[in-house]
C-alpha cells in the first residue's frame, strides 16, 4: 500500500475534462508531475493541449472527469486504447493522503445523507470536509490534517473508473434503474456502485440497504472483504419520536436516516448531538424541500428527482397530490406506484417528451399534458383554487433529467420557484 504514495509523482499524466474536477486535479499535482488538460468542447485556451499533441505523446496516467464517458467523447479510441492508464481523482486523492473517509453512494438520497453526517461530525468538533458529487471536488480542500475525516458523496461516474480508492466506511445507500444512457446495462451500473466496496482496510466497515433487491442480489454473487452491516428502517420508531421531524416520514429519508443512525452508532457518536442534528435538519434545496405550505396547500420543489424511484416515496405520503412531471427520461426508467396510491395523484406532463411519461402512466394514474412547465403549473393553480377547502399537496418531482430546457436540477428549481411566487403574488 505504501507504494501508492509515489505513483503519480514525477509523471506525465493527461487529465481529460476541464470542469471543476478536471481544474481541481490540475492544481493538485502541477507542482508534482508535468501535467496536459485537455477538453473536447473548450477551445483557444492557454490551459489546454490539442488532439494531436495528445497522440503523439505517451502518458503514464490519464485523470478522467466524471462527466467523461469514453464511448462518447472524440478520443475514445485513445480512451479505449489506454484503459489500463485510466484514473479518477479519487485515485489521486487516495495515493497522497491516508485519511479516514465515509464514503456514501446510491441512486437516491445521496447528498442528504452525507450533508447530515457532515452536519453531526462538525457538531461534535470533528475537522470534516464534504466533498465528491456533492459539489466540492475531492481534491479542491485544502489544510488537510492527519485527522481530517472526508465525508464523500462517490457517483457511478467517478467509480466506474476508480482502480484504487478505498473508505474505511462505505455505504450503498440503494440502487434503481440509472444512467444506463452511459453505462449501457443495469449490470454494469451496479458493478460501478460496488466499486465502493472495495476494501482491504484494517477495520473497514460497508452499510447496505438490506430492503434492496438489486443491492443484495450482487452482494450474493461477491466474496467482499470489507465486514458488511445491513441496515433497515423498520427500528426507526423511538428514533423519529425523539426527533420529531416530519422531513424523515416518508420511505426515502427514513432509509436516508436509518443509515445515518447505523453510521453514527458505529462511530459511537453522542446521541444527544446526532438527535439534535436531525431534529433541526429541513432538507437540502430542491430535494422534496417544502417551499409554501398553509392550512389547505401545500407545495413541495423536488426538482432534484431525475428518476422515478425517486419521486415514489413522496408520492406515497401526501394527500390530493396535482404532480408535475417532466423533462429528459432515463433510458430504462420505469414507472412502479402500487395501484393503492393511483386515485391520490393527478399527474401534469409538461414538454417535449410528453409520449414517454404517458406511456408510463396511462392505464393507472389520471393525467394531462402541456408544452411546458410554465403551463402546467398555471392549470394546477387553476384547479387547486377551486378546491381551496381541501387540503391540497402540489409537488413538482420532474422524474426526469433537466438537460432540455435547464443547466442543472438547480437551475430548474429556480425556475419553478420563480413560477410559484409569480402565481401565489398575483
Amino acid at each position: 500500500m505504501e507504494s501508492l504514495l509515489s505513483i503519480f509523482l514525477n509523471k506525465k499524466i493527461l487529465i481529460y475534462g476541464s470542469g471543476k474536477s478536471g481544474l481541481s486535479t490540475l492544481n493538485f499535482l502541477k507542482n508534482k508531475s508535468e501535467v496536459f488538460l485537455h477538453d473536447d468542447f473548450k477551445r483557444n485556451s492557454t490551459k489546454l493541449t490539442t488532439r494531436r499533441f495528445i497522440i503523439k505523446n505517451q502518458f503514464d496516467f490519464i485523470i478522467i472527469s466524471p462527466g467523461i464517458d469514453i464511448n462518447k467523447c472524440k478520443l475514445s479510441w485513445f480512451l479505449k486504447k489506454n484503459l489500463h492508464k485510466i484514473y479518477t481523482d479519487l485515485d489521486v486523492f487516495y495515493s497522497f493522503y491516508r485519511n479516514d473517509c465515509i464514503s456514501i453512494t446510491g441512486t437516491n438520497g445521496k447528498s442528504t445523507t452525507c450533508q447530515l453526517l457532515y452536519e453531526i461530525l462538525l457538531k461534535h468538533n470533528y475537522d470534516v470536509k464534504l466533498v465528491g458529487n456533492i459539489g466540492r471536488p475531492i481534491l479542491s480542500v485544502k489544510d488537510v490534517k492527519s485527522k481530517t475525516i472526508f465525508v464523500v458523496e462517490a457517483s457511478s461516474y467517478q467509480l466506474e473508473y476508480s482502480k484504487i480508492f478505498r473508505s474505511k466506511y462505505a455505504a450503498i445507500l440503494n440502487i434503481s434503474p440509472d444512467h444506463l444512457e452511459r453505462h449501457k446495462t443495469i449490470n454494469n451500473y451496479v458493478r460501478a456502485k460496488f466499486k465502493i466496496l472495495n476494501n482491504d482496510l484494517k477495520n473497514s466497515l460497508g452499510f447496505i440497504n438490506e430492503k434492496d433487491l438489486l443491492t443484495i442480489k450482487e452482494l450474493s454473487k461477491r466474496k467482499i472483504k470489507k465486514k458488511i452491516l445491513k441496515v433497515n428502517s423498520r427500528s426507526l420508531g423511538h428514533v423519529q419520536k425523539k426527533i420529531d421531524n416530519e422531513y424523515f416520514l416518508d420511505e426515502a429519508n427514513k432509509e436516508n436516516l436509518s443509515f445515518i443512525i447505523a453510521i453514527s452508532n458505529k462511530l459511537k457518536l453522542k446521541k444527544k448531538i446526532v438527535f439534535e442534528t436531525l431534529k433541526r435538519f429541513k432538507g437540502l434545496k430542491y430535494r422534496q424541500q417544502t417551499i409554501y405550505k398553509n392550512k389547505f396547500l401545500t407545495i413541495i420543489n423536488d426538482s432534484k428527482s431525475t428518476t422515478f424511484s425517486s419521486s415514489v416515496s413522496i408520492l406515497k405520503k401526501k394527500l390530493n397530490i396535482y404532480w408535475l412531471l417532466g423533462g429528459m427520461p432515463k433510458k430504462g426508467d420505469r414507472f412502479d406506484l402500487h395501484k393503492k396510491y393511483h386515485s391520490n395523484i393527478r399527474a401534469f406532463i409538461y414538454g417535449k417528451n410528453k409520449k414517454f411519461f404517458i406511456s408510463q402512466l396511462k392505464g393507472k394514474i389520471q393525467y394531462s399534458n402541456f408544452n411546458n412547465l410554465g403551463d402546467a403549473l398555471k392549470r394546477v393553480f387553476t384547479i387547486v383554487n377551486k378546491k381551496d377547502l381541501l387540503k391540497n399537496t402540489i409537488i413538482f418531482s420532474p422524474s426526469a433529467a433537466s438537460f432540455d430546457s435547464f443547466r442543472n436540477f438547480e437551475h430548474r428549481g429556480q425556475y419553478f420557484n420563480k413560477l410559484v411566487k409569480k402565481h401565489l403574488n398575483g
